[in-house]
């Protein structure tokens, strides 16, 4: 149920004595917003996948690396789209009507501290919006377009997520889980657990992929640099 905070607005945030004097009850359902964002997220990674299983310089990209390409393509969807407008406009959010603005106060009921702009969140979104959204965008390209340079930005990006993901809820923890409604199927598990330790569980599988990958072509450099040594 929502509560009132102590300036008496009724708000449906955690903990329930938390003081949100602008905020506006949404005027579009849960539903609504869920299927705009899986929905925006499938077509960009139905786009991807179809650009990814075209035959380039090098061959078609394998299943695994094709996933890869999707991932960062939908990553630069939900940074800079998503979390480029909590960047932008974090200040007028709670009692904002855009599309965006509902969509972030539908998940403040899974996390608060979005609806009332702390420090922390505005700063990792902001950090995650402007390099990491970019960035990732910079990566479907590398990858489309077989450049050196891919796995160097697939370390960088995920090395970024996964240092926000991990600081993101090591910082809620801190607090006690104050703020959400803790063990909350939807708000708690799906909203505030399973969409963002994705950030922690695949960053940490494509930092071992590049991992891999650049190790096995600096082995091949100097590889290739001891027998010329050798030659000489």
């Amino acid at each position: 149920m929502d509560a009132p905070s102590p300036a008496g607005v009724v708000h449906p945030y955690w903990p329930r004595d938390l003081l949100i004097p602008t905020y506006v009850a949404n005027d579009r359902s849960m539903t609504e917003i869920l299927v705009f964002l899986f929905s925006v997220s499938g077509v960009f990674l139905f786009v991807t996948w179809l650009l990814t299983g075209q035959k380039g310089a090098t061959g078609r990209l394998g299943t695994w690396r094709r996933l890869a390409v999707c991932w960062f393509a939908v990553c630069g969807f939900i940074h800079g789209v998503i979390e480029g407008w909590f960047s932008l406009y974090y200040d007028i959010i709670p009692g904002d009507q855009s599309f965006l603005s509902q969509l972030w106060k539908e998940y403040s009921k899974g996390d608060s501290r979005y609806v009332i702009a702390d420090n922390f969140t505005v700063c990792m979104e902001t950090i995650t919006a402007w390099f990491w959204g970019p960035l990732s965008f910079w990566t479907v390209f590398a990858f489309l377009t077989n450049k050196p340079y891919r796995f160097v930005l697939q370390l960088i990006i995920s090395l970024g997520q996964l240092y926000g993901a991990v600081l993101y809820f090591f910082t809620e923890h801190r607090d006690g889980y104050a703020h959400s409604e803790l063990g909350h199927p939807i708000y708690f598990w799906f909203y505030f657990v399973f969409m963002n330790v994705l950030w922690i569980v695949i960053p940490l599988l494509l930092i071992v992929d590049a991992w891999r990958q650049l190790t096995e072509a600096q082995t091949q450099t100097d590889s290739t640099k001891s027998h010329k040594s050798k030659r000489k």
